[in-house]
Order: C-alpha cells, then structure tokens, then sequence
C-alpha cells in the first residue's frame, strides 16, 4: 500500500466510486498513526457523508479500525460462558446498561462493556457511574478482565488503546458536520465492540424527540447496517428500535438515575417502560450467546434472574471491585450527592400527558449542570429529575410534572419553565410499546 495516495482514495470516494479493502485500510491506516492529516481525514469522512458505502466496504471500514490498536483476546480468561455486549445510540433517562450488566452476568454470560460519557442533551453511563465515591471507570486492562472474570461484567470508558483510529475519526467528524452517516455510524460503534472481543451483541437504536435518530427511518436504517455488517464481521447482532418520545424510566440526571437502577435492582421500584426495555435486551442477549432457547425464554430467566436478587448482588460487587464502596447497595442514598433544592414543577393545567420533547427535557438537565456542552466540561451528578410523567400519565394539582433537583432556586424555576414547555397535555391517552420492532439478520 506504500504507492497509495490519500487524496486519490479521496478523490475516488468524492465521485462515488467503491473502495477496496485496501485503500480504506490505507486511510484508516493513516488515521491511527497520524501519516493521514486531519483535513484529508476531513475531506474523506465528507465523501462518505455524501456518496455512502456499499455493506463490503463498511465492513472493510470496521475491521480496519477494529485492528487499528488493541483486540481483547479472552481465550486465557477461561470463562465458561459467552461474552456479550449491549450498545446504545443514546437517549434522556437511559440507564439501561446499569441494570442489563449484571441480569446479563447472573444468567451466565460475560459483559465487558466500554460505554461513553454524555455530550449534548443524552447522558452518559460514566457520568453516571462517576457519581459513586471511588468508581474508578477508566481501569487498567488487567483489573477490567480480571473484575469481568471474578464477576461477570465490568463497565468502563474506552482505552486509548481500542480503536484508536475512531478516537481521531470521530473527533474530526463532529467538528465538520459529517456524524449524522450510517456507514460511519455502523463503523464507529462496531469497531470498538469487536475489538472488545465479543461473541454477540445486541443494538438499542432509539427513536423519536430524544433520540440522535429522530424518524424512524433513519433509526431503522441504521439498526439493519449494524446487523447486517456486525454479521460480515462476523460477530452475530440482533437490534431493537426502542421509543425515545418520552423519557425512559422515572429520573434524568446522573446520581438520580444511578439510584433509580439501585432500586430497580433491588425490586424497590421498577418504572413499566424501563422495565420492558431492560428485559427485551437481556432477551436477545441471552439467546444469541446460547444461554437461553430463544429471546422471550431469555427475557424469563432475566427477570428471574433480576427477582432472586443475584443481579443486584453483582452490580454491587462490581462497583466494589473498580474502586466503589463495598456496602453501596445497602448505602446507595448516603453516597450519592444531593442537590440543596428539591422542588415539584406543576402543570398550569389539569390534563393527559398526550406528547413530550424529550430532547428538551435532557437539555434542561444540561442547564442545571446535569450534562456537558463541551467534552472538557464538569458535571454535577446531584442535580436532575425525578419522577418525570410519562405519555398517558394524568397530572394535577397532586400530581406534577416531574420532581427537579438544583443548586439554586433559579435554576430549578428555569428547568421548571423548560419541562412545561417541552410537555404536551390533552384528553387523550397515546401510550404504546417502549419496543417498537426488532431487527435481525436476514
């Protein structure tokens, strides 16, 4: 590949020509050892945006930076079980992976999960674990196999060393407008997870106001090029599209939503929805690694799983295990901040919940300090929502909106005008199924 150029490969993709597997290895090549500048890097992400890939060469794209760094080779581990994963596009309110981790690893299966930090109006499953006194969510490599190996799931941020190549792509992606490709999209998520070294994973593509997919078509699209070149790659991948027109679960903001999954995993609360997403992923987990007939046996033995109180027990080992208190599930209130302010935020009428931005309610947890605009930005885990209604709900002069948490009476009256704004109230009662249809190969 020495003779390759990359204004040519560019040049090949700005007129809508297919790419071997060679020119995108040489590109993708380039992005980890820096050989490829940011601008060409720039230009090539811009060629994709507009003129696509074909399924060979996404999958050549995602291999190429799969092997861009480091691929976790279990096979010492000796584990007994498979090694399964679950990805997400983001969402307000989305906590699922917090409970999946561990329902997943009572039913036998092996979850080293590598997750991001919130950036925009969806949070982040490290900020959120970060809000645990001593959680250290960016471990070595070693402690990260070892806490998967004694417990059965870890959850972590990405190293520097998997998929460094999507590190830099990414970065200069969201800084040119080219994020919004599938093919790039498809690429970014599964390189990361086969460099993790997975036996299956299942996709969590959301759709509606709160998503990053926010028609339905673009959410499907995207779940059949993840299915479709996680299987050329071959790591076998189911997908759900589940509903983001509402927040998932009860509480948004980062300590809030921790201590809502502690309570769902204890079986002290468990929001219908949240409850529903949970077990349809644990589901299709299961059976693709073998551990369950099929996905509605796999959701079984995950809620008898979660009902005994093993998933509680290894969340509670795992957060041990990374630094964590050991007494956290029995202490969960104690640890976690609070936020001076907590005040409810009332309809200024009676009525249904008939409609919700989503994307609005997460921005006001932003305002609060709940989410960052800029990567480099702090969070303050004690601030968010509570109880926040769901579509089909009833609110009065009982029942409000949602409960806020904030640092000032200001902020709570600003988050408070926000949510207000972003709710729609009427007489009737629009609820559906949280999971609206389910991808798989064809």
């Amino acid at each position: 590949m020495a003779d390759m150029l990359p204004q040519e490969i560019i040049r090949k993709k700005r007129d809508a020509h297919t790419l071997s597997d060679d020119e995108i290895g040489f590109m993708v090549q380039g992005m980890a050892d820096g050989s490829v500048g940011e601008g060409q890097i720039a230009a090539f992400g811009m060629a994709v945006f507009f003129n696509g890939m074909s399924m060979p060469e996404r999958v050549a794209l995602t291999r190429a930076m799969m092997r861009s760094g480091e691929v976790l080779d279990w096979s010492d581990a000796d584990l007994g079980g498979p090694i399964l994963d679950k990805h997400s596009t983001g969402g307000v309110g989305d906590k699922v992976s917090l409970m999946l981790a561990p329902i997943v690893a009572a039913c036998g299966g092996f979850v080293p999960m590598i997750s991001g930090r919130g950036l925009g109006h969806t949070g982040g499953t490290l900020d959120k674990l970060d809000s645990i006194p001593g959680y250290n969510a960016t471990p070595e490599i070693e402690l990260f196999k070892k806490t998967v190996a004694d417990i059965g799931c870890a959850i972590i941020g990405q190293t520097s060393d998997l998929a460094p190549a999507d590190k830099r792509f990414y970065a200069i992606r969201d800084i040119t407008a080219t994020v919004e490709s599938v093919p790039l999209i498809t690429a970014s998520i599964l390189s990361k997870k086969l460099a993790a070294g997975l036996d299956a994973l299942v996709m969590d593509v959301k759709t509606g106001t709160g998503a990053f997919a926010s028609s339905y078509g673009m959410a499907k699209e995207l779940a059949t090029s993840i299915v479709e070149v996680a299987h050329g790659a071959c790591m076998p991948t189911t997908a759900l599209i589940t509903d983001m027109n509402q927040v998932l679960g009860a509480s948004v903001g980062n300590a809030l939503e921790v201590r809502e999954a502690v309570d769902y995993l204890t079986g002290a609360r468990r929001e219908p929805r949240l409850h529903d997403v949970t077990l349809a992923l644990a589901g299709e987990m299961l059976a693709l690694g073998g551990l369950a007939e099929t996905a509605e046996a796999g959701r079984g033995k995950a809620a008898a799983a979660l009902d005994s109180g093993r998933a509680a027990e290894l969340f509670g080992r795992m957060t041990a295990a990374l630094g964590g208190p050991t007494d956290f599930m029995e202490k969960a209130e104690a640890y976690l901040a609070a936020a001076p302010v907590v005040r409810a935020c009332h309809a200024d009428q009676d009525g249904v919940v008939i409609g919700m931005d989503a994307r609005a309610v997460g921005v006001a947890v932003v305002a609060l300090g709940g989410g960052r605009v800029r990567v480099e930005d702090d969070v303050d885990p004690a601030v968010g929502l509570t109880d926040v209604v769901q579509i089909g709900d009833t609110v009065d002069a009982e029942t409000p909106l949602a409960i806020v948490h904030a640092q000032s009476e200001g902020e709570a009256e600003a988050a408070c005008a926000a949510i207000k704004a972003a709710v729609k109230l009427g007489r009737a009662d629009d609820q559906r199924s949280a999971v609206f249809e389910r991808i798989a190969k064809s």
